[in-house]
């Protein structure tokens, strides 16, 4: 298993890992998705883990789970660290890159998929002041249910 930086919300039945630099918006794009889904935006919503993960391959699909120190906690700026309820387990759906420098008005489709652990997945790059949770709610709806 291999430990990364970031943070991953459960949305229906695959989870968003967002990656970015310390204090790119990890947790607040994350708590964002958690408050969208409780107002119905979206389908459920849960977080997984915030700060810390642990990811894995398993059968060509990328499996995380919170680090156990931090699980059920979220860093929401302004307020410190709060519990809220977890997931234990999720399957990632696609990655956010949050302050990417490669991001761009029309992507190539190399830019589009990133790899982690082996295994490929859509990413969504970012760039510095865009509206990370438009973006991302953009790219939900043109994923294939079936990733």
């Amino acid at each position: 298993m291999t430990t990364i930086h970031a943070s991953t919300v459960l949305v229906g039945a695959r989870a968003v890992l967002i990656r970015g630099p310390a204090g790119s918006g990890k947790s607040c794009l994350a708590f964002a998705l958690i408050q969208v889904g409780e107002a119905g935006t979206l389908p459920f919503t849960r977080l997984v883990g915030d700060d810390r993960l642990h990811v894995e391959a398993a059968h060509g699909r990328l499996v995380v789970r919170p680090a156990a120190a931090l699980a059920g906690r979220i860093e929401i700026r302004g307020l410190g660290i709060r519990r809220v309820p977890f997931e234990p387990v999720a399957l990632v759906r696609i990655v956010v890159d949050l302050g990417a420098a490669d991001a761009e008005r029309l992507p190539p489709a190399i830019s589009a998929v990133t790899e982690i652990t082996g295994v490929s997945l859509p990413r969504l790059a970012v760039a510095p002041g865009t509206d990370a949770l438009s973006l991302l709610f953009a790219a939900l709806r043109t994923l294939k249910s079936d990733r």
